[in-house]
This record gives structure tokens, sequence and C-alpha cells, in this order.
């Protein structure tokens, strides 16, 4: 090459592997997120409402049940809580509702009115056809607002009682018949009703022999039921075979006690 010669420098292009650029967001479409955001709202509001459902319901029911015990400790306290008959008389307290499903609270007034009666089993029960004898005014025995009269329990006030009846008896023979019944007289009728009967034909198996004492063979019976009564009509109990009746207040009793009104 000759020294005149001038060179000429080759051209260089520079190519960028990264070029810059900048990314446009995506347009979200509006009508999704508004129905998000309804959806979560009413979730929200419904979550509170049931919240607020939930404590008055709550307090609702505290009340209640306040009421309900404050009426029970009342009865407790107006007797003895240690007679049986009175402990049995405490359901009247929880019988009756204005509503279904609503806790019914019966005023203290009411309770005291309200008749009941608990009989225990005599020494000796033998009475007149056949008619039990009972203890009416010791020991566990108690009668309110209602009258007793030789085995016969008075009625003093209308109304839906429920009546029960336990007896026990010596089977402890070859063949007996044990015939237990609650009655009733009432002045519309001129004799005795039959309220409740249990009947039961019992045969010692095996049978004594000469070499065996006859002994003691146990059965017990027990009545109950809800019945109409009347002011003036009497309760009673019979029993065939009576004298074969185990004395004592522990295996025989009788009772009644008012549920309505």
């Amino acid at each position: 090459m000759a020294e005149g010669d001038v060179g000429v420098c080759p051209q260089v292009f520079v190519v960028d592997s990264h070029p810059d650029f900048v990314s446009m967001p995506r347009k979200r479409d509006p009508l999704w997120g508004r129905v998000g955001q309804k959806f979560l709202l009413l979730l929200v509001a419904l979550t509170m409402l049931g919240l607020v459902l939930q404590g008055f319901f709550i307090y609702v029911l505290h009340k209640k049940t306040e009421a309900l015990s404050d009426s029970h400790h009342f009865y407790l306290n107006w007797s003895n809580p240690k007679t049986s008959g009175q402990q049995i008389a405490n359901l009247m307290s929880q019988v009756g509702s204005k509503e279904i499903n609503e806790i019914a609270i019966v005023r203290p007034q009411q309770i005291q009115e309200r008749p009941f009666a608990h009989l225990m089993g005599s020494n000796s029960p033998v009475g007149e056809n056949n008619v039990v004898q009972w203890i009416h005014n010791s020991g566990d025995a108690v009668t309110h607002n209602m009258g007793y009269d030789k085995g016969q329990l008075l009625v003093e006030k209308d109304g839906y009682y429920y009546l029960y009846s336990k007896v026990q008896l010596n089977a402890a023979v070859e063949c007996s018949l044990i015939l237990h019944k609650v009655m009733k007289n009432t002045s519309a009728y001129g004799e005795s009703l039959e309220l409740m009967r249990s009947k039961s034909f019992r045969c010692r198996h095996p049978k004594p022999t000469s070499k065996t004492s006859a002994g003691e063979n146990m059965w017990n019976s027990f009545l109950a039921g809800i019945f109409h009564l009347q002011s003036g009509d009497k309760i009673f109990v019979t029993l065939e075979n009576i004298q074969r009746m185990r004395p004592g207040p522990a295996d025989n009793f009788m009772g009644a006690f008012m549920i309505f009104p």
C-alpha cells in the first residue's frame, strides 16, 4: 500500500440484546371488582347480624333461667326440704307453659296453693273392704290442701292430678291372686270407680316341701297415672289378700299432686 493512501475505518454497529421497554398494566374488568366488594360486604354484614342475634338469645335464655331458678329456690325453702313428699311435689312447679319451647315460670303463690300428699305404709294396713290404711301425719308422710280419712285421700280442689301407689306382698304360697287397684269415690256416681289396676296370678316354683319352709317370695306392684279430680272426690287403694301385704313405710306408699292448673 502506498504511503499516500488514506485508510478508511470500517463502520461498527452495536446491537443491544436487552432493549429497555415499559410493560403496560393490563386493565381489570371493573364489573368483577364491584361484585367481589359487594359479596365481601354482604358476608361481613351477615356475620355481624349473627353475632347480634346470638347475644340477644343468650340474654333472653339467661333471664328466663334466672327467674326459674329463683322460683325453684323459693319452693325448696318454703317447707322442710328433708320431707320426701314435698320433694315429689317439686315437680309441680315445672309443669305447663304458655307457648311451646317457653320456660314456665310458676309464681310462689301458685306453688303454695297446689295440693299434694304423700302417704306412707302403716304397720296395721288392713282396713274394711280391703282398703289399705296409711300414715298421713308423721315421718315422711305429708298432706297439703288435701285431707285424709280411713285410708282415703280427700280432694279439695279441682284439677289434673298425678296419682301413684306402690305395695309389696309376700306371695310365698302355692298359688295366689294379687289384685292391686287405685279407686275413686265421687258424688256423681253411686259406686266406686276403678282408676288403675294391676292383676297377677302367681304360683311359686319350686313348691316348698315338708322339709323346707315357705319363707318369703316378695312381689311389688306400682301404679301411676294422671286423672282429672273434682272437689269432694276420695282416692283410695284396695288389695286382694291384703293380709299378705308386708307392713312398713319403706315398701308401701301412695300419693297425689296437682299438675294443672
